[in-house]
């Protein structure tokens, strides 16, 4: 069976060029072609690289050492082409068409070989049976690359907009305002001690306008991140100052016991810039 395998191997390795050139027919002949023009590879390199992905599974059918080759040379073939097409920015499942064209002309040319060797169909899923592994652990590590810089991106934009979140504006020298707008989970909480005291520092701020008016809830977790936030700024010799907490959340407040007291707490901007203007 080993002289079987060779031989089909050989004929996928002969047909290489043409399943390429099959493979990538049926992924861009719906495409415009500014579309085309566009794509950072030209036809004949894209054909190259379809061409030696079909190399791999020729060669794994050539024995036991090419074929423990082939499942490394597949790894890095996915880790490559993952991060290639998700910077392109294609769909997951867009890309994934690829391999069922791949694996139909692969079985084409595999067909072909089981035909003119004369071969019993027990002998067929044989060669199947290393084919279709193999084509498996390209999904699974194409898709694995594709995932990890996709969480990647995710991760960077939930940074960004965290950090957004955290907006210290400058009113006057020495004066800043920190509007807190949606709910103050852990990851936001930390994120807020850090900006905070990095900007408070940056700006020599006297005194931080904590505005809570866009804080739909303040519980006992929320309440302790804004009083170690406030002993942090007073460590910087930085006052803070809270504003805008509407009257649920002062029912709240009071009805979970909070205390508020040693915090300087006006009922909005204009009240408390004046006594700051005031005191300065």
């Amino acid at each position: 069976m080993e002289k079987e395998l060779k031989l089909i191997g050989k004929r996928i390795l002969e047909q290489k060029y043409e399943i390429a050139k099959r493979v990538h027919h049926e992924r861009t002949s719906h495409l415009s072609p500014d579309q085309l023009k566009n794509f950072p590879l030209t036809e004949k390199e894209m054909i190259e690289v379809r061409a030696n992905f079909v190399t791999i599974f020729g060669e794994a059918l050539q024995g036991d050492a090419e074929l423990e080759k082939a499942y490394i040379d597949l790894f890095n073939w996915g880790e490559q082409t993952g991060e290639f097409v998700y910077k392109l920015g294609v769909p997951l499942d867009e890309a994934l068409k690829d391999t069922t064209y791949y694996r139909m002309f692969i079985r084409d040319a595999i067909k072909d070989g089981v035909e003119a060797q004369s071969l019993s169909l027990d002998q067929a899923f044989k060669v199947l049976d290393i084919i279709d592994p193999l084509m498996d652990k390209a999904v699974y590590c194409f898709s694995l690359t594709y995932i990890h810089f996709y969480k990647v991106m995710l991760e960077s934009a939930k940074h960004s907009f965290l950090e957004l979140s955290v907006p210290v504006v400058p009113l006057t020298k020495g004066i800043a305002i920190l509007p807190l707008i949606g709910t103050i989970d852990t990851e936001r909480a930390a994120l807020l001690m850090e900006e905070t005291l990095n900007h408070a520092s940056r700006l020599q701020l006297s005194h931080l306008i904590l505005d809570l008016s866009g804080v739909p809830i303040i519980d006992t977790m929320v309440a302790d991140q804004i009083f170690k936030v406030i002993d942090s700024l007073k460590l910087l010799g930085v006052q803070a100052v809270i504003t805008g907490i509407r009257p649920e959340i002062a029912q709240t407040v009071v009805q979970l016991g909070l205390d508020f007291k040693s915090i300087m707490v006006r009922s909005n901007l204009s009240t408390a810039m004046k006594e700051l203007v005031f005191v300065k």
